[in-house]
């Protein structure tokens, strides 16, 4: 999620379907799907947030917030994965690299 409130809002798109995931003052995290008609709502609770992102809800489009992991059936967490990185953390990585 991006503590950039007025970048997210102004990445919401004229039309179709949207999830917003937000943070609350308290921490709390919150989300709603919303169309072109719900929007200004949306915007409304965004508006007051620490932090939110702005998800597709088509196949295809979904971006994960996170990757979570179980152990295995013995208990024990073995990492043997990588995960695809979102663009959050290409950002994040190119960042770090060129500034």
């Amino acid at each position: 999620m991006s503590g950039d409130i007025d970048a997210v809002l102004g990445a919401l798109p004229e039309d179709g379907l949207v999830e917003g995931v937000w943070q609350d003052k308290s921490g709390r995290i919150h989300s709603g799907i919303a169309d072109e008609d719900d929007f200004p709502e949306l915007s409304a609770r965004i508006s007051s947030a620490s932090a939110a992102a702005l998800l597709s809800v088509y196949e295809g489009e979904r971006v994960p917030l996170c990757t979570a992991v179980m152990p295995d059936n013995d208990g024990v967490l073995r990492a043997r994965w990588r995960t695809e990185p979102t663009p959050s953390d290409r950002d994040w990585a190119l960042g770090r690299c060129h500034g």
